[in-house]
């Protein structure tokens, strides 16, 4: 059986579309980056943190596998978590207008036995914003719960110039990714498996 370690309603969105069926754990994980950590080593930890805590929750479960997933906006060195309130959501915004920044998820599939991991890194353009959109996409309420205060699948689709990489890991679940490790987990379809090179 497979477990969602993310009350998220992005991630449950997109894991439905792969087709497979799964329960959903509510847990709690700190997303502390730690004083030395690079943004890719800390959203890998936080992934396989979050799978690691749900696993707990259904150790008694026979054939339990949970899935944990992080996604997080990276500029430069900063990575920019999910914003405090509107002020901070608007300080993320400002600082994204214009330039490219990275979206990297990472999804880890674990079981009383096996792990495995993958990294999606992404490449977001954003356009030059003016204060006036931000403050209204800031009162739309959208930016709230999203890391980098903005969610790509609503309305700050319109400030992308440009991306490259998967839509699917900016919305918080890489969907190629994700397929891959189930399918080597015997979870759904085997077919993007079997493209994986023998050897």
């Amino acid at each position: 059986m497979l477990h969602l370690a993310s009350q998220s309603p992005r991630r449950r969105e997109l894991l439905g579309r792969l087709g497979v069926e799964f329960g959903v754990l509510d847990i709690d994980v700190p997303e502390r980056r730690g004083p030395d950590e690079a943004p890719a080593d800390y959203v890998r930890r936080v992934a396989r943190e979050k799978a690691g805590a749900g696993l707990l929750q259904v150790v008694a479960v026979p054939g339990a596998v949970v899935l944990g997933a992080d996604t997080e906006v990276v500029l430069g060195d900063d990575v920019f978590g999910k914003p405090r309130d509107g002020r901070d959501a608007a300080a993320m915004l400002r600082r994204l207008s214009g330039r490219t920044h990275e979206v990297i998820s990472a999804v880890s599939l674990v079981s009383a036995d096996r792990e495995a991991q993958a990294v999606s890194v992404s490449q977001v353009t954003f356009a030059e914003l003016t204060d006036a959109q931000i403050a209204a996409y800031v009162a739309s309420g959208e930016p709230m719960g999203k890391a980098g205060g903005y969610a790509i699948q609503g309305g700050a689709e319109a400030f992308i110039a440009h991306l490259s990489g998967s839509h699917s890991g900016v919305m918080g679940l890489p969907m190629y990714e994700t397929a891959r490790l189930l399918a080597g987990f015997g979870i759904g379809d085997r077919t993007v498996a079997a493209m994986e090179p023998q050897g």
